[in-house]
């Protein structure tokens, strides 16, 4: 049986220099995205696109979404799977072809998480997780591009105590 999850965000272009978008030079492309109860994002477009490069643009979040729902899939993976995770990062790249028509899409997305396990009997196990995360990622699953990961699992120092 399928669930369906509805999700509401409010965007509000706050770019209006006073002459609305009259001409393209006219205006500002920045905007806020709201959602209740949660903190303000402040985005732009991408610098190219006459973005203002301190905000977040939509490119940088969706690629944000893709990288933090394989990692929220893959630690509920380890943690069913008893793979004891104490370290998660990753460095998402992303790459987005620009039309001649100045539409454009990504072509493919990879993703470098650097996991660190608690010990070396986990190694194996937690490199094998990514895959099976890949295919449960909400997002990848929406996503009609290619999306690669390649994962480095360390082992956590002996020296430090996690409970």
């Amino acid at each position: 049986m399928s669930k369906f999850h509805h999700y509401q965000t409010l965007i509000e272009w706050t770019g209006n220099t006073g002459m609305g978008t009259r001409g393209y030079l006219a205006y500002q492309r920045n905007f806020d995205v709201t959602t209740e109860g949660k903190a303000q994002i402040a985005g732009s477009a991408d610098p190219h696109f006459r973005g203002d490069k301190s905000r977040h643009n939509p490119e940088e979040l969706f690629l944000a979404s893709i990288a933090s729902c394989h990692m929220l899939w893959y630690l509920h993976l380890c943690a069913e799977a008893g793979v004891s995770v104490v370290n998660y990062e990753d460095h998402a790249e992303g790459i987005m072809q620009e039309n001649k028509n100045g539409s454009g899409q990504f072509n493919e997305v990879v993703l470098y998480p650097v996991v660190t396990v608690e010990n070396e009997d986990m190694k194996t196990k937690a490199m094998l997780l990514h895959e099976e995360a890949q295919k449960h990622c909400f997002i990848a699953n929406s996503c009609n591009f290619n999306i690669r990961h390649k994962p480095v699992v360390r082992i956590a120092s002996k020296k430090q105590s996690y409970s």
